[in-house]
């Protein structure tokens, strides 16, 4: 079931996100929850403005 998955935060958008089948390998490497959140990793956006 979808609940059962893990998930974690995202650190630049501050956004929930959740395992997927081609994370199987490498969840506890996995940081961000998109490829644009990888590429803004520096940059931190303001809760209020996500």
């Amino acid at each position: 079931m979808k609940g059962d998955r893990p998930s974690k935060i995202c650190p630049v958008c501050g956004r929930p996100f959740q395992w997927r089948r081609k994370w199987k390998k490498v969840w506890d490497e996995v940081r961000y929850c998109s490829e644009p959140c990888r590429r803004r990793k520096g940059e931190k956006i303001p809760k209020a403005l996500s």
